[in-house]
């Protein structure tokens, strides 16, 4: 391999400038109307490559689910339709890095190699050089996964079992995931279109794997991802569709698009397999170290070790007693192991929230403990207070205001005992060390999601 493949849709499809084209994505990926946390990585995706502005919101979406992906994914096959150039097979640039306004992304040579021998794998610059269903889709993988090699196929024309042999040969661990690029039906008035593609996204929902590019102009590599994806017992989600006529177009001739994830249930966590987990780290640093300080030898706790446990994560953890606040500390990016963060969390909220004295060996069999694991912080744009009073959603944002050098933040659980949204904005700027009265529109804020764990829902060895 040599050379570099130039960005070709950059000021067309997407911003060309950087900066204009990292805060683009980054505010795709924050219009998700729900931003949970993510536990589970998915092992594929389903994505649309139309220009930003047309299914820009869809694609975010799915790329929204590689939250906790960063630093775990390492290789992304990407599978498109060819648009511009036919070829026959499944074509390779035959170059050795791709080139964005975000940076360049190399290719994996190793990958290509194991591709060797495969008759319908083929070399072919022209195929690539003016394609866009793969290159709208660099800048999302660039924001969230940071580095990472790429594997890229411009697909043609190619049978089911060449493309699901070259899929499979690829498949690899949870290092690598597999992005498939497709739109769904083209041109159809808007009411048609919704019926076609409603069809469409059912029977991709199934596993299908005879759909056809009046379907889904991607169909060949679809078709192929899907069959190697039911072979394995892969778990998919439909994320969110809709169609040209929804975002910047007419209702004349619209476009479908739609994001799907895939999911390995060997890589899967489950919520109470999750709450049993943190639950019992929380716990069991907090224990430890109550033994320690009363002198006695405490049992060795050794942290769980599943591979999710390893991945960065932010978490608070909340003490009560009685239904009384005894201590929450934790942390709002994540900068460390969630296991590692949830431990350390659970041992400040015990002894060095500055709220309270140090936890007791008497209060601790009274002590309930909940484990909050949150979301990557969003920042909210408003035109002023009304505006940002209409965007809240009570009882389901966590907030962190930032104003003058002052920073707080109150976790959505906050709402139970503050549900009004300015008598929250008010208390929120209190605990920041603001007036109550600090206009807003000098103050940044951001807003996240938690998934939360109650002892009281376990019952805990």
């Amino acid at each position: 391999m040599s050379g570099i493949r130039p960005a070709a849709v950059a000021g067309a499809f997407y911003p060309g400038d950087a900066r204009t084209l990292g805060a683009q994505v980054d505010a795709l990926l924050g219009r998700a109307e729900r931003s949970e946390p993510q536990l589970s990585i998915p092992k594929a995706l389903i994505v649309p490559h139309a220009g930003y502005i047309y299914s820009g919101a869809v694609a975010g979406r799915a790329y929204g689910e590689l939250a906790a992906a960063r630093g775990v994914v390492t290789r992304v096959v990407l599978l498109g339709p060819v648009h511009r150039v036919p070829v026959h097979g499944l074509a390779l640039p035959g170059a050795s890095g791709f080139d964005t306004p975000l940076g360049r992304i190399p290719v994996d040579s190793q990958a290509v190699a194991a591709l060797a021998g495969l008759p319908q794998v083929v070399t072919s610059p022209a195929a690539h050089a003016l394609e866009h269903s793969l290159e709208v889709q660099l800048p999302f993988l660039q924001r969230v996964l940071g580095d990472f090699a790429l594997l890229p196929l411009a697909v043609g024309d190619a049978s089911l079992a060449e493309v699901a042999e070259v899929i499979e040969r690829l498949w690899g661990g949870r290092e690598t995931l597999v992005v498939a690029s497709t739109d769904l039906s083209h041109y159809h008035r808007y009411d048609e279109a919704k019926r076609i593609d409603g069809a469409t996204l059912a029977r991709i929902a199934a596993f299908a794997t005879d759909l056809d590019h009046e379907e889904a102009c991607g169909a060949t590599p679809l078709n192929g991802l899907l069959r190697v994806a039911r072979a394995k017992g892969l778990s998919i989600r439909l994320l969110e569709a809709c169609n040209s006529g929804d975002t910047a177009g007419d209702r004349d001739r619209v476009v479908g698009y739609s994001a799907f994830a895939l999911y390995d249930p060997a890589g899967e966590v489950s919520q109470d397999e999750a709450g049993r987990t943190l639950i019992g780290i929380a716990r069991g640093a907090i224990g430890g170290a109550l033994d320690a300080r009363a002198g006695r030898a405490a049992a060795v706790r050794l942290l769980p070790d599943p591979a999710w446990l390893a991945r960065p994560g932010a978490s608070f953890v909340t003490l009560t007693i009685e239904g009384a606040l005894r201590g929450c500390i934790g942390s709002l990016e994540a900068l460390r192991p969630l296991g590692e963060d949830v431990a350390q969390n659970a041992l400040h909220a015990a002894f060095r929230d500055p709220r309270f004295a140090p936890l007791t060996r008497a209060e601790w069999p009274r002590v309930q403990t909940e484990v909050s694991l949150l979301s990557a912080p969003r920042p909210m744009r408003f035109a002023d207070e009304p505006d940002l009073l209409a965007q809240l959603r009570a009882g389901e944002d966590g907030l962190i205001l930032e104003c003058a050098g002052r920073r707080g933040t109150f976790l959505p659980q906050v709402w139970e005992s503050l549900p009004d949204k300015r008598r929250f904005l008010a208390e929120l700027r209190r605990k920041a060390g603001l007036a109550a009265d600090t206009p807003l529109a000098r103050c940044k804020l951001w807003r996240y999601q938690v998934r939360k764990w109650r002892e009281s829902d376990y019952v805990l060895n």
